[in-house]
């Protein structure tokens, strides 16, 4: 038996839901040696912490007892940092303690306090729920914590970064001295461990490898032209064959756009941000649940706590701001033994950031262009074919009736097309990106040559053309500072201004300018294209230069 030394009970729930080994963590925690022992837990999420713990204080609640008696003030008390946390937790301890007969309540901001204070009065098992709600009930004298022999901070570097050291201080001193503390946290920086010297009594601390926790998800950079972004996401998501997908932008903007983006293009996406109410939040989130939408868009904090359904994709629109930002986003694909895919979108200008910030976070990630449009229908039509033949290995009756008909009174290569026309219909249309060239490999420098210069020469020009042929110079109004960059400046000025790649003879960037030299035959044309307003890149100006280059 996998889990033979959890509690009966709850191990039978674990068998009834197909748990064949432990997790690292759960396997860490329900070491013999730490007996009934205070634990401090450095653990990501999606590594099985809920179980764990689950699992670690059943022989405190229960004892040697199968089922618990009647239900009066809460032996276990469980604080989480977010609303969708605390009740994500509340189900899987449902689940795992329904042998047990245990009432298991929620009390979380945003719901309905009238009906958390009934069911208080009512009785609970277990507790669980947000610092700010719990404080409120403590307070009014709904819930009584003096009978607590458990409890439990998960995720308590998340608690202490919004503001709740005040309200998780009220509550353990509300709780008995001599309870069993587990502690659960990301990090342990130094307020944890301070909470910790000062609520805990001789803690073993248990720590479980970052590396160990994410070996099921495969990490790819994409590197993208930063106007291309919208377009970029649209092409791996329909690319990357996931039941689910988690898109994360910096800002409430930044989702609003890219949850537009992608709705008028046909997917069925979620957004959720700061801005939206409880009850929209909830919608959202159902739909997700029931598979409704696929995508959701989210900010860091509007993700907080969300455990979603069969979630294989996690997207970074931007290169996240460290290493614990990027694998604790990336962990919430790649859970339960389930392979999953964390896509980080890199600017060509950002890339040795994104390399530092990869090493520091262990991962090794697969460097990469955009799937193409091409790319995207060569897939489509293996899908189709695929789909296709699986359909036809068990059709009805009924329905072969139908097509005998249309195959009497028709063309069968025309139908069939007809039906793959139908099915292409209902995808999102693939977009058209830029190609990524890898660069070549840095030649070393020898000792005392001078350093390269910062010029982009361009296309290959004719030999008798060493150097810059005459043509005609325009000055674009981003360089260094902009991150401006040649392998996206290329394919915008093309567009622009009507031209091809073989007419940009060379670019010398800037700090604040970029100039590029236009072929004599096309300058003029070019001049009155780029004088035309361009939606995709408002801000960006492209005038003639007559200066020296």
């Amino acid at each position: 038996m996998p889990f033979e030394t959890a509690h009966p009970p709850l191990a039978r729930a674990l068998a009834a839901k197909g748990y064949a080994e432990p997790t690292p963590v759960q396997a860490a925690i329900l070491d013999a040696s730490h007996g009934s022992r205070d634990l401090l837990v450095s653990a990501q999420t999606g590594s099985g912490k809920t179980v764990a713990f689950g699992l670690a204080f059943a022989p405190t609640l229960l004892g040697a007892e199968e089922k618990f008696g009647a239900a009066r003030a809460p032996l276990a008390l469980v604080i989480a940092p977010t609303r969708e946390l605390a009740l994500q937790v509340q189900r899987e301890l449902g689940w795992l303690y329904a042998g047990t007969g245990a009432r298991v309540v929620a009390c979380v901001g945003g719901m309905d306090v009238r009906r958390e204070a009934f069911q208080l009065e009512q009785g609970a098992h277990i507790v669980v729920g947000t610092p700010g709600r719990l404080c409120d009930h403590l307070d009014r004298g709904r819930l009584k914590l003096d009978s607590v022999v458990a409890l439990v901070l998960d995720e308590a570097d998340e608690m202490l970064d919004l503001g709740f050291r005040d309200e998780l201080e009220h509550l353990m001193q509300a709780t008995p001295p001599d309870r069993r503390t587990l502690m659960f946290s990301a990090t342990v920086p130094e307020g944890i461990e301070a909470l910790a010297r000062r609520y805990q009594r001789d803690a073993a601390r248990v720590a479980v490898a970052m590396g160990e926790q994410h070996a099921d998800i495969e990490y790819r950079a994409v590197v993208v032209v930063p106007r291309e972004t919208e377009r970029v996401v649209v092409n791996i998501l329909r690319f990357v064959d996931a039941p689910g997908a988690l898109v994360f932008c910096r800002t409430r903007d930044g989702v609003n756009r890219m949850h537009q983006e992608l709705v008028e293009r046909g997917f069925a996406a979620v957004a959720l941000s700061g801005e939206l109410g409880q009850a929209e939040r909830n919608r959202a989130l159902q739909a997700l649940r029931d598979r409704r939408a696929r995508v959701c868009v989210a900010t860091d904090v509007a993700a907080r706590g969300l455990d979603l359904p069969d979630l294989g994709l996690v997207v970074h629109v931007e290169v996240p701001t460290d290493a614990a930002t990027l694998t604790h986003r990336s962990g919430r694909t790649g859970r339960a033994g389930r392979k999953g895919l964390a896509v980080v979108l890199v600017p060509g200008a950002r890339q040795r950031y994104a390399q530092r910030l990869f090493h520091d976070a262990n991962v090794e990630p697969r460097w990469m262009g955009p799937p193409s449009a091409e790319d995207i229908r060569h897939r489509d039509e293996e899908a189709l074919r695929k789909g296709v033949q699986e359909l036809a290995a068990d059709v009805p009756e009924e329905d072969l009736v139908v097509a005998r008909e249309l195959l009497t009174n028709g063309d069968a290569e025309r139908m069939v097309a007809a039906l793959v026309r139908f099915q292409r219909a209902k995808l999102p249309a693939p977009e058209e990106v830029s190609e990524w060239n890898p660069p070549a490999p840095r030649k070393e420098r020898a000792p005392g040559a001078p350093r390269p210069t910062t010029s982009y020469e361009g296309p290959p020009r004719e030999p008798e053309d060493d150097n810059l042929p005459p043509g005609a110079w325009f000055r674009i109004n981003v360089g260094h500072a902009h991150r401006a960059d040649p392998k996206w400046l290329l394919p915008m000025l093309c567009r622009r201004g009507g031209i091809q790649k073989q007419h940009i003879g060379g670019f010398r960037v800037l700090r604040h300018e970029t100039r590029v030299l236009i072929h004599p035959s096309v300058a003029e044309k070019f001049a009155r294209a780029v004088q035309r307003p361009d939606p995709a890149d408002p801000n960006i100006r492209v005038v003639p230069w007559f200066g020296q280059a």
